[in-house]
């Protein structure tokens, strides 16, 4: 019997390359892209593959699963979330589906949290166009006036591990008043930070800023909707790095366009790769393209995770990230 074959869907940090190699006959997608669904079904009927390495873009559904035959024995997918998955499919099929978080994850997301909101309160994207358009002509008192941090009320919508990071971070350093709502209460934010839990409606009412860190589940789809953009201040901001549909973008642009909040800054949108137009053109909208947790040390540990889950399940162990 030759040696489990593994399919690698995109090229990753090579550390868990790498890993899985000195076990396994390992094929990795030559092209750093999306693959194509027809190219990766393809590849999936044609070789019998035990573990596939997939990446977030890929949809892992009924007809992912019947490609790839009886012999698939795990799915790693190479992300925290896991909304392109179908786990009743899988469940059908008798295939383990991981993810990869992890400390440094966690860690790069949420500092790329706290980048958003002292961008969105400095208004340091809209500097930067200003100095880069020429307007910059000498000091000026009024010119982009922001908004200092500490005092204001900070919302945390999910206090799970990036939440709860986010809320380290900002009480260690600015001493803001902290608030959060999640399905549990988390004892650590209360006694270490002094936050509370509240509901989200009065979370978005008191919040200067809001920064959501839910999974995108049935129940978290168009969390933040027009009623919900209808309770924050006229001077708060939102800040997205979780999952893109947990905002409804219809209401978001609305919101906007009729000042109904001071400015948002994402990280992840609704319909993925496709960005609203209106947010490319607000000067109080900062877009980034789903970078948050794009850091040397996080991608290598998302890597390394992967393979550590593939290696255990071939190995007849349970994984660690088993979903």
């Amino acid at each position: 019997m030759g040696k489990p074959r593994i399919f690698i869907t995109r090229p990753i940090a090579p550390v868990g390359v790498a890993m899985l190699k000195k076990k396994f006959q390992v094929d990795v997608y030559g092209k750093d892209r999306v693959i194509p669904r027809a190219e990766l079904l393809r590849r999936l009927k044609a070789t019998p593959y035990d573990a596939v390495l997939t990446i977030l873009t890929e949809r892992v559904d009924e007809v992912f699963f019947a490609a790839a035959g009886p012999q698939l024995k795990i799915v790693a997918n190479y992300a925290v979330g896991f909304n392109n998955v179908d786990l009743e499919a899988a469940k059908r099929h008798g295939v383990v589906i991981t993810n990869t978080p992890g400390d440094e994850i966690n860690e790069s997301v949420a500092e790329h949290t706290i980048a958003l909101l002292f961008a969105l309160a400095h208004r340091l994207v809209e500097g930067d166009d200003y100095v880069r358009a020429g307007k910059y002509k000498g000091w000026d008192p009024s010119l982009l006036i922001g908004t200092d941090f500490i005092g204001k009320t900070v919302g945390v919508v999910g206090a799970g591990r990036i939440g709860t990071r986010v809320m380290r971070r900002l009480y260690d350093g600015f001493h803001v008043k902290l608030i959060y709502t999640n399905e549990t209460g988390n004892r650590e934010a209360e006694k270490q930070f002094g936050a509370r839990r509240v509901g989200l409606k009065e979370l978005l009412q008191r919040s200067d800023f809001v920064t959501l860190h839910v999974p995108l589940l049935p129940s978290t789809r168009h969390l933040i909707g027009a009623a919900e953009l209808k309770l924050m201040k006229k001077t708060a901001y939102l800040v997205n790095t979780s999952r893109g549909p947990i905002v409804s973008e219809k209401a978001l642009v609305a919101a906007l366009k009729r000042k109904r909040i001071a400015g948002a800054a994402l990280d992840v949108f609704e319909h993925e790769p496709s960005v609203p137009a209106l947010f490319k053109k607000l000067p109080n909208v900062i877009t980034t393209p789903h970078i948050a947790s794009a850091t040397i040390e996080a991608r290598q540990a998302m890597s390394r995770v992967a393979a550590q889950n593939i290696i255990a399940v071939l190995g007849g162990r349970r994984p660690k990230n088993r979903i």
